[in-house]
């Protein structure tokens, strides 16, 4: 299989399937001389991990990562970094009686026409457990973006179509709401509202904004390596995406050149600044030192207990009601997931760009005379 890594520098492998003996991650790139440990680590990986309220699947799984190689006494050593974390809980009994059958919403179908048979087993690498090892090279990513005073945050923008209040926004509040809302009044409301959902056998969509402040500008390239581009495909690349907006996004299509322009002037400390960022941060794929704004635009759940239709692998048209332990909103969960993907873009960009001056790179390697 093509297509599980992702980055020039910093590079990310996934592997491992939903129901297999476990998944991880291999991260290639990351300079020596950072702190890392376990724990640093798993508070990225507790984000994400199932059975953490009742807007999540009811699948127990701890989630413990097991830093393998590339740390050695609590530090970076510029070798390789390969983790894992060993599934404990698989029930793939809950999946036998759709082993040929294609759920709507899901990749079943596609997965049977590109390879001819496909792991039934939760989705195998189709499964939202993929993400664990994303967010596990995320969080090496965040730690690293860190240490250069930046800092990447995300949360819940929208859920069930309740979105947000921007003038109550605390990023106080993200954890503690349950669904990372940092306006509690809003989640209070998505939380009445999917519990009506979940009665209903359904499921929900919503939206997820993140934020990375403290990047320079002059990060990105012009052409295929733009970084709102990249961004854009490392987002996409999470399984119930379905859209990405940077910045002022589709409401650009609905103003005007002089209401969408953000307009430069220099502060009291020398500094250049913006009166607006609809760019969300990026011009012309760069970087211009202003906040980056993403959103992603996250579906519904496609496993809900309500009878659907569909077809089998024998052609036949018939109903299906997914068993098992599912989330009723993905939402919450792939939050990390957005901010993991979006350190990760970011920090590789950050490394594409130490190459782009002379004179950056002669000072760099004390070669200035």
């Amino acid at each position: 299989m093509a297509g599980s890594s992702f980055g020039k520098i910093f590079c990310v492998t996934t592997w491992g399937e939903s129901h297999g003996s476990g998944i991880g991650v291999v991260v290639d790139g990351c300079p020596a001389g950072l702190l890392l440990d376990e724990k640093k680590i798993q508070k990225y990986l507790d984000r994400r991990k199932p059975g953490q309220s009742i807007y999540s699947t009811p699948r127990k799984e701890d989630d413990i990562v097991e830093i393998q190689s590339g740390v050695f006494e609590g530090m970076t050593t510029g070798t390789p970094i390969s983790m894992a974390v060993y599934n404990k809980t698989q029930r793939s009994k809950d999946y036998s009686e759709i082993a040929r059958v294609y759920r709507p919403g899901h990749a079943d179908y596609t997965f049977d026409k590109k390879y001819g048979f496909r792991d039934y087993r939760g989705g195998g690498r189709s499964s939202g457990r993929e993400t664990i090892g994303r967010v596990a090279a995320g969080a090496i990513a965040c730690e690293l973006l860190k240490e250069l005073g930046i800092e990447v945050c995300a949360y819940t923008k929208s859920i069930c179509g309740i979105t947000i209040d921007e003038e109550m926004i605390s990023k106080e509040n993200i954890m503690k709401s349950p669904l990372y809302m940092p306006d509690l009044e809003a989640s209070s409301k998505a939380e009445h509202k999917l519990l009506q959902m979940m009665k209903e056998k359904n499921s929900a969509g919503g939206i997820i904004e993140c934020t990375v402040s403290g990047l320079p500008a002059g990060i990105g390239e012009p052409v295929f390596e733009k970084l709102d581009a990249n961004l854009a495909k490392a987002v996409m690349s999470i399984g119930s995406v379905k859209g990405i907006e940077i910045g002022s996004g589709f409401e650009a299509a609905f103003s005007s050149g002089f209401n969408n322009n953000d307009g430069f002037y220099i502060d009291e400390n020398s500094k250049v600044r913006k009166y607006t960022n609809n760019a969300g941060g990026i011009l012309g794929g760069i970087s211009d030192g202003s906040e980056i704004i993403i959103r992603a635009v996250v579906k519904p759940t496609p496993s809900i207990a309500s009878s659907q239709k569909t077809i089998n692998r024998d052609g036949e048209n018939i109903d299906v009601e997914i068993k098992g332990r599912h989330d009723p909103v993905i939402v919450p969960r792939a939050v990390v997931v957005v901010e993991a993907m979006t350190a990760i873009t970011v920090l590789d960009m950050l490394m594409m760009s130490m190459t782009s001056r002379l004179d950056l790179m002669k000072k760099f390697f004390n070669l200035v005379r």
